[in-house]
């Protein structure tokens, strides 16, 4: 049985048990110390935070609320942290990799069928930066809107997993189909959290312009006949020197 097949289970929150024993002061004073003499310099150079929702590709009635923590390469590549909450004791569940349409039209179509697009996810009102003005971030809005994003899961903490086990899992972003619309009890708790509406951020959205064409190979289930992605790990023989390009 692949490793995404596990039945889900209830949703922890970030206060649920990670397996391991609690820090120790000494622990703490030697983090403290650490932080205090060294840069950091790639973690701090996350400037912002989303947060949105993603869908396992097997399996899309799984759905998970995420925040991503994001920095930005250049003006055509994102990379991106991505947690269970946004609370200090917050799960590293994945990663996202975000290309604007340019660089995604220059990907293998086979690669392209892993990607999703974010279109819908940022005309629904979705995609929220949380306390952040939508004047302020519409800019960023309308790039995002004809980018794409590749956002693998190494923790599956919704289906109870204490740790990061198994193969990771290939995300999808909400849709406006029917198997990629996110549950309203989802988003409205996410909504009541920061005190937002998405119904009304949709609608100031309007504007926002979308992509004069989306690659058919990206959200690649709505062409698959309901077909997804799903990742299992197999013994196979080491080779000594890897291939390359």
């Amino acid at each position: 049985m692949a490793s995404s097949d596990k039945p889900a289970q209830p949703i922890p929150t970030s206060e649920s048990q990670t397996a391991g024993t609690p820090m120790t002061a000494g622990q703490h004073m030697l983090d403290k110390g650490a932080q205090m003499m060294q840069s950091l310099k790639p973690v701090n150079q996350m400037k912002q935070h989303v947060c949105t929702f993603a869908l396992y590709s097997h399996d899309m009635t799984r759905q998970i609320e995420t925040h991503h923590y994001i920095t930005r390469i250049n003006q055509d590549f994102l990379q991106c942290a991505v947690y269970d909450s946004d609370d200090s004791n917050a799960h590293l569940i994945g990663i996202e990799y975000i290309v604007s349409d340019r660089i995604f039209e220059a990907l293998s179509p086979e690669e392209q069928k892993m990607w999703h697009s974010h279109a819908y996810e940022i005309k629904s009102g979705m995609w929220v930066s949380p306390r952040v003005p939508e004047m302020i971030q519409k800019p960023e809005l309308d790039n995002i809107a004809k980018s794409y994003g590749k956002f693998w899961c190494t923790w599956q903490v919704d289906r109870g997993d204490r740790l990061p086990v198994g193969a990771p899992a290939l995300m999808m972003s909400p849709q406006g189909d029917s198997m990629g619309m996110v549950r309203a009890e989802l988003v409205q708790k996410r909504d009541d959290k920061y005190n937002i509406s998405s119904d009304a951020l949709k609608q100031s959205r309007l504007e926002i312009e979308e992509p004069e064409w989306l690659n058919p190979n990206a959200d690649y289930w709505k062409q698959s006949l309901g077909k997804g992605f799903a990742l299992d790990v197999e013994t196979t023989e080491m080779k000594l020197r890897a291939p390359f390009p």
